[in-house]
């Protein structure tokens, strides 16, 4: 049984909510060209509690020519990396000194557990901040031949970056693409998840407040198919930067390719987590407990396949299964609360979906259904299945919420085979203190990011992406500055030319 805390009496619903949202664009809060809104749902009632500007083609077009108008005539692309560092470290303060508002509305609006949504706040300041630092101290290549040649790379930004982000830690995930993109000169125009745009409409205020020129950040809000699609196809946006679903992500690089555009992609995952019999079992269980059920389980890297040595399989399960049963499910704005509630009722239909597929599947040893003292809202009991055949699909699938499969393996081939048996490649996580098994596994494994001995801690310098199914291309650290700007070759001769001749032997005298 799923134990709770004394939960509120009511739902929590902040202070000065809006009842509508807006686009955002050329610096102006506008509504939809042609006047069509949708719902937003909160996830403990699921009632509407706002109206959202629904973006259409017609409200991309704007925006695109908004951030072209800002890129090709504004002050934004030509200014010196410090002025554009000072703009972004204002942002970072801002965001900083509203974390407790933020994370309120980040809470509300997605059913992250508030502490939870407190750390996201805290790291898209950190994103911010990451990148002002970077694009001053940023170098770029130089190449000499003495006496002969001097060649040496000038970046560039490359024009409007289209930004789609999803619905799980709205706001840190817009922060880890509008860092980078803005540091390097670019403008955008942001899509986010059409369930969770109540913390993306706060950038404009916090943007106009550092100082970012009008036209350099848009917003458009919309369904995928819409404005996220019209933004894919718009031929004036040469960037895409995309995090989502697989199936999406397919979408796009097909909408995509008749217009050659960059794309970075970061998709969906069923990542390992491989347990071997010398792992400190403790710090195991602890951190594939978090790995799975933080952020309600809603999270690309969570470790929800967990593969266990037969020898302490047995013990590894049962100190699971007890210790899943012990996490505490609320309502999101309670502080005790490490499980809230699903993002929105479709979602919670797919992972309850999941769970009864699971039920015939496998051998459930913890949760099963709707939480125990939440008769509405999108609240799921912390699952665990045990005893997963690598076939079944809850081993094979994205659920993406709190259910975790686990299963048995007998030597370290068979764990890779298994680590390595589904279509995802985004992460992986490795427990033992066998250092040669280690490293030789993590480079055997298809992830495009391992941690050994370590829940998910993340530093920004380092590439984040996926392999297979799981992505194209990475962002983070320089390889983000990569992404968001053309790398041009300037090569210069600085001895005796020694050019080939052509057309000199038929020369008339």
């Amino acid at each position: 049984m799923t134990q709770t805390t004394p939960a509120p009496a009511t739902r929590h619903v902040p202070a000065d909510l809006p009842d509508r949202i807006q686009h955002y664009i050329g610096g102006a809060f506008v509504d939809s060209v042609d006047g069509d809104t949708f719902d937003v749902l909160d996830p403990v009632s699921n009632e509407t509690y706002l109206r959202a500007a629904a973006g259409k083609k017609a409200d991309i077009d704007l925006a695109v020519a908004a951030a072209r108008r800002a890129f090709a005539e504004g002050p934004w692309p030509r200014m010196l990396p410090r002025e554009r560092s000072r703009v972004l470290h204002r942002v970072a303060d801002i965001v900083e000194s509203r974390d407790a508002r933020l994370a309120e509305l980040e809470s509300f609006d997605s059913g992250l557990p508030i502490t939870q949504a407190l750390g996201q706040a805290r790291r898209a300041a950190e994103n911010f901040r990451f990148f002002a630092d970077l694009i001053v101290a940023q170098s770029d290549d130089a190449y000499k031949v003495p006496g002969r040649q001097m060649n040496y790379v000038n970046r560039k930004p490359i024009g409007v970056a289209g930004l789609i982000t999803p619905w799980n830690t709205p706001f840190m995930l817009e922060s880890w693409k509008l860092g980078p993109a803005l540091a390097t000169g670019n403008t955008v125009v942001l899509k986010p998840a059409e369930f969770t745009p109540l913390s993306a409409s706060l950038w404009a205020g916090i943007f106009e407040e550092a100082g970012l020129p009008a036209g350099v950040f848009n917003l458009v809000n919309g369904l995928g198919e819409d404005a996220g699609d019209a933004l894919v196809k718009h031929p004036d946006v040469p960037l895409i930067s995309f995090t989502g679903e697989s199936s999406t992500g397919q979408l796009i690089f097909g909408n995509a390719a008749p217009f050659l555009k960059g794309l970075s992609m970061e998709l969906g995952g069923k990542s390992p987590a491989v347990v071997f019999a010398d792992a400190d079992l403790e710090a195991a269980v602890d951190a594939t407990i978090f790995g799975v059920f933080s952020l309600n389980g809603e999270r690309c890297t969570a470790g929800s396949r967990i593969l266990v040595e037969r020898s302490v399989y047995d013990e590894f399960v049962e100190r699971y299964a007890a210790q899943a049963k012990r996490v505490v499910v609320g309502y999101p704005n309670d502080p005790a609360t490490e499980v809230g509630a699903l993002v929105h009722p479709e979602h919670y239909d797919k992972v309850m979906s999941y769970i009864e597929i699971g039920k015939q599947e496998a051998r459930l040893v913890a949760g099963g259904g709707r939480a125990e003292g939440f008769a509405q809202g999108n609240f799921v009991a912390p699952t665990v299945f045990a005893d997963v055949a690598p076939d079944a699909r809850i081993f094979q699938e994205e659920i993406f919420g709190p259910v975790v499969a686990i299963t048995p393996f007998d030597s370290d081939e068979e764990a890779l085979t298994l680590a390595n048996g589904v279509r995802y490649g985004l992460a992986a996580y490795i427990w033992t203190n066998d250092l040669k098994r280690a490293h030789n596994f993590a480079q055997g494994v298809e992830a495009g990011m391992v941690w050994l001995n370590s829940n998910n801690v993340r530093d920004l310098r380092t590439p984040f992406g996926g392999v297979k199914a799981s992505g194209l291309g990475h962002e983070g650290g320089y390889r983000s500055i990569d992404f968001y700007t053309d790398q041009q070759a300037v090569h210069i001769t600085l001895g005796e030319v020694h050019n080939p001749t052509f057309g000199k032997s038929g020369e008339q005298h």
